[in-house]
Parts: C-alpha cells; structure tokens; sequence
C-alpha cells in the first residue's frame, strides 16, 4: 500500500498573497435530513463542532462542518481520522435515510492568506467579498473560473478552498497568478 500524498504535495507561492497546498484533509461528504437531531448529534460527535447553518462553517480544533446545501455537509476531520469519524457517523445514523461517504483522496484543498485574500477570490469566483457580505465562518459553493470550488474564511486575512483533486494543478494555477504582485485593484483595501 502507498502511502497518501497531497494533489500538489506542499506546494506554496508567494505573491501579494500567500498560496499553499494545505496538505492531507480528511472529508466525508453528508446527506441527508439537516434538520434532524440524530444528524446533529452524529456531526457533534464527528467533530466536536456544532451543526453549521445555511451557507456557514463550524468548527472544533482541527475538526469542522460545512453546510454544502440543503440536504449535505462537509465533514472535515484530520486526514488519520476520516476513517474512524465516518464509521461513527454510520453508527450514529443506523436506521435514518442519510449517505456518508470518505471523500477525503477525492478533493485537494488550499489556502491563502494575507490581507489581499478577498481581491484574489473576488478575481476568480461570482461572490461578493465585500465585508460584511462575507465573514469569517461564511463559506459558498460557487465557481472558481471553469470549475466547482468551496471556499470559506477561517479568519479576516485567511481563506480556504476545496476542490476536486483532478483540477487541483488547475486551481492553484489560477491561484497564484491572481496573487501576482502589480495586478492589485485594491477594492477591498
């Protein structure tokens, strides 16, 4: 068996922004009945994090849930963990109608940060980044030029993306070139 690798194994860049491959990241994609007690004890149990509202992110330590859409969450739970968190949520869920699966060899994940993170989104996603349009704990599905991309912030000057692990290259391609130094337009400044 080999062993697990990041999609871009480390990569970083800096520019008017920091980029990086944010490493191994455990995920388990969850749908269901949100608005069931069994499916917010068995995200609480997972992860130690509270059942995230519309369009939010919730976390605990290294452990966190993503509402992805009326119906589905994002698991998140460190990579060594996906295994143990996903049979738990089996457990905790025998008998409701729900589907949990391991996600986490499928997606790739990265961040950016520095004080430039809401121009180099605003570039590249149809999503108002403006301050109080989106916050610390708020995250979208959206576009990220010709591919699907979640993003959230996990502070004021630090955003995080998932995306399919095949567009991965593709992703922080676009990227860095958005980080590149003299292409500011400075609106969120």
């Amino acid at each position: 068996m080999s062993d697990a690798v990041s999609a871009l194994k480390g990569a970083s860049f800096d520019g008017t922004v920091s980029v990086r491959d944010s490493g191994l990241q455990g995920m388990i994609t969850l749908r269901g009945d949100l608005g069931s007690t069994k499916v917010t004890k068995a995200v609480k149990d997972a992860t130690g994090a509270a059942m995230p509202g519309q369009r939010e992110i919730t976390a605990s330590g290294d452990s966190g849930a993503a509402w992805m859409s009326p119906d589905e969450l994002l698991v998140m739970v460190p990579y060594a963990s996906a295994t143990d968190a996903l049979s738990k949520i089996d457990t905790a869920l025998k008998g409701e109608h729900y589907l949990a699966v391991n996600v986490s060899d499928a997606r790739a994940m990265f961040e950016i940060s520095g004080a430039g993170v809401r121009e180099v989104i605003a570039k590249l996603c149809p999503v108002d980044m403006s301050l109080g349009a989106f916050e610390p704990g708020a995250i979208r599905r959206t576009r990220m030029a010709q591919v699907a991309a979640a993003v959230w912030m996990t502070d004021a000057g630090t955003i995080r993306i998932v995306c399919f692990r095949s567009v991965a290259e593709y992703v922080y391609g676009l990227l860095c070139d958005a980080a590149e130094p003299g292409g500011e337009v400075g609106y969120f400044a």
